[in-house]
Order: structure tokens, then sequence, then C-alpha cells
């Protein structure tokens, strides 16, 4: 659903921008006098393109290998850097706006190895409802989060999602 929200932002995007090109191209044809006398004309000025800004979606590059995690908060403080590290056009890692978009909060339950087992929802935030499934999608994108055998069960964590404006997030782990 993420990318296809912002493929279809950036299409819409992309299409404002010709139809603006297109009609700039337009106008009037200049008209000679009846008498074809010579006529000066003012020296055209070219307006520039619009600045068309699209944020293209992650190219999914491979992440590094995961670390073996020992204690409950290094399994929450990678899994939130695996998450921004795999969906760097979908966060944001400043200071966090004073009104947010959308507070989703998921709970993970892994396997051994460290692949996802289980995703719930424990908020669900009251309006823009979409951002709980790109939290669930960015959740998947960051697996595997790392050798859990050292780890005590259960192999869990929390994460609270922040989401801007832009539908971008930062998970809280990571805002100190």
């Amino acid at each position: 659903m993420k990318s296809t929200n912002r493929g279809a932002r950036a299409l819409s995007w992309i299409m404002r921008a010709g139809l603006v090109l297109a009609l700039a191209g337009c106008g009037t044809p200049t008209q000679r006098p009846l008498d074809r006398s010579p006529m000066t004309e003012a020296p055209r000025v070219e307006q520039p393109a619009p600045v068309v800004e699209t944020r293209l979606p992650a190219r999914g590059l491979p992440l590094a290998p995961p670390h073996a995690v020992v204690t409950h908060e290094d399994l929450r403080r990678q899994a939130a850097e695996r998450m921004v590290a795999a969906d760097p056009n979908g966060t944001y890692m400043g200071e966090v706006p004073a009104v947010l978009l959308a507070i989703p909060v998921l709970e993970v339950e892994l396997n051994r190895d460290g692949s996802v087992k289980s995703i719930r929802v424990l908020r669900r935030p009251s309006q823009a409802e979409d951002t709980i499934d790109l939290a669930i999608a960015a959740v998947r994108k960051a697996a595997p989060y790392g050798d859990l055998s050292r780890l005590p069960k259960p192999w869990k964590f929390a994460e609270v999602f922040l989401f801007d404006d832009d539908r971008r997030f930062k998970p809280r782990t990571l805002d100190d």
C-alpha cells in the first residue's frame, strides 16, 4: 500500500508538471498589423520549468546482516535501526514534529532466527489508519532481526511509530 500511495502521488505530480509545461507553450500567436509594417517584439524571457519534488520508493538495497542480540533492549534498538535502513525514503530522523499525523503501536513476535512470527496492533490511530499498514510493511521489510537464541523468551518487542504529515515514520526507540 505504501508504494502504491507514493507512486500515485508521484504520478500525480508528474502529470501536473507535464500539464504546466504543455500549457506554458500555449499562447496567442503574434499578429502583424494589416499594413504588414515591421513590428518590434519584446525579447522573449524563458520561464524555468517548475521543480517537482518526488520521493522515490526505496530501492531495496540489501541490509547488513543482523548481529546476535543478548538483551531485549539490543533487540529493540537493532530492529528500529534496521527499519530505518530498510526504508530510507519512508523515514525521517530529525526532530519529531509538534503535531504528528498518526502514532500506531505494534508488538512484533519473532522466531529464533529473527524472522517475523506475528505482528499485533496494540494501538490504532484514530486517523490515517493506513499508517498501520506502512508500519507493518516496515517491520517485515527489515527482517530478519538476528539470532535470538541467547535472548530469553518471549522474543517480542513493541515499537511506537511516529508518523509525520508526509507519512514518513520515526521509530520511538531512536528518538533520543
